[in-house]
């Protein structure tokens, strides 16, 4: 078995074992997994797998995305954190220097991620809210370097703007995991995919690249864009 790190990404590694090369982040919580996700132990560190099937960011590593704005100490605004499956990776990755505001509006799975996650990294912190109405958690969220949104709503690139307008950083970067079947179940994907570029890019955020994530999920892609 070995542990490779990730050239392009920071925080994530390739486990090699067995024929399998597998995506993990170094695990924070040292021998508790989040949602069933197997753990390795190398040379005196855990690892936990990151299943693209259950984390479109994950997918879309897999998926050729080139770039990204996570790291080390970054500060991250996660809207739709749902039960917190890719938000524990994100807080792996952003390690005890970082931090992020996990925004979910649902009782039932934003209990799960207070359970599963908040309780148990310093590093994140859960903002009961509506993430169409970022005006009232202004006092609660600072500027971030970074916004991940994977919110299935129509509207969901003007919940990313609206957000980005109160938090972003100037040069923050944010992504966004837009379903073309959640903002209409008729129309061609590719065409839904452009008009919710042109929503962003008309609000001051420039598209980087647009990542399409099939095998893992159907009529997905993965947007990143630049707040400039």
């Amino acid at each position: 078995m070995s542990i490779e790190a990730s050239p392009v990404f920071e925080g994530v590694y390739y486990y090699r074992a067995e024929g399998q090369r597998l995506l993990v982040t170094e695990n924070l919580d040292r021998g508790f997994s989040v949602y069933g996700e197997r753990l390795f132990k190398v040379m005196g560190s855990e690892y936990r797998e990151w299943v693209p099937f259950r984390s479109k960011l994950a997918a879309a590593i897999l998926c050729g995305l080139k770039s990204w704005g996570l790291g080390s100490g970054k500060t991250i605004l996660y809207l739709g954190a749902a039960s917190g499956t890719t938000l524990s990776h994100v807080s792996d990755i952003i390690g005890p220097g970082g931090f992020a505001y996990a925004v979910e509006f649902a009782p039932r799975v934003m209990s799960q991620l207070i359970e599963r996650v908040v309780r148990r990294r310093r590093n994140v912190v859960a903002v009961f809210a509506d993430a169409r109405m970022p005006e009232r958690y202004v006092g609660l969220v600072d500027l971030v370097d970074l916004i991940y949104c994977d919110i299935a709503q129509p509207d969901q690139s003007r919940i990313l703007v609206d957000n980005a307008e109160h938090f972003l950083k100037k040069g923050g970067e944010v992504m966004i995991a837009i379903k073309a079947r959640s903002i209409d179940s008729v129309e061609e994907p590719e065409k839904i995919y452009r008009r919710e570029i042109k929503t962003m890019e008309e609000s001051g955020l420039k598209a980087l690249e647009t990542v399409n994530l099939a095998p893992y999920e159907a009529d997905h892609v993965m947007v990143r864009a630049r707040y400039e």
